[in-house]
């Protein structure tokens, strides 16, 4: 069954995240990332960013895995499509951000096997005042079944 328009605003529940050094460090080691923006806490303060930050791509990793949006997808017609982060203050060690994924749109597309209809995740992340870190966009192709 192809999705509807209907789950455009639907949201997850919030959860909230603990920005820690260890997973932070694995995270750059994992990527091949070596910036000492990440590590090295000396390094960081005399940056521009005074201090810690998270490599750009870190958003992908701070979910648990046990958040859900509640509409039924299947897995099997998923295709990770794109990602985009969208930053308006930097990530640092110590944050605790508060996080909700939303439906932000549904559209459909023509392709050479068929109809596909693309799924647009927005992940916001904000500190407990509210204010917006980062929105982590993720972009589903949601294929056609199989005939």
């Amino acid at each position: 069954m192809d999705l509807d328009k209907s789950v455009i605003g639907v949201t997850s529940n919030e959860y909230v995240f603990e920005v820690e050094r260890r997973h932070v460090g694995q995270f750059a080691t994992a990527i091949g990332d070596d910036n000492p923006l990440y590590t090295d806490e000396n390094y960081a303060k005399e940056s521009a960013y005074e201090g810690l930050i998270v490599p750009p791509t870190f958003p992908i990793a701070m979910n648990d895995g046990k958040v859900e949006l509640p509409v039924q997808l299947d897995q099997r017609r998923m295709l990770h499509g794109e990602q985009e982060f969208l930053y308006y203050k930097p990530i640092r060690i110590g944050d605790r951000l508060r996080c909700q994924i939303k439906v932000s749109d549904l559209y459909d597309k023509e392709g050479k096997s068929g109809k596909m209809q693309f799924l647009k995740l927005d992940t916001e992340m904000k500190d407990t005042t509210g204010e917006l870190f980062c929105i982590s966009r993720m972009n589903i192709v949601y294929r056609s079944l199989a005939k």
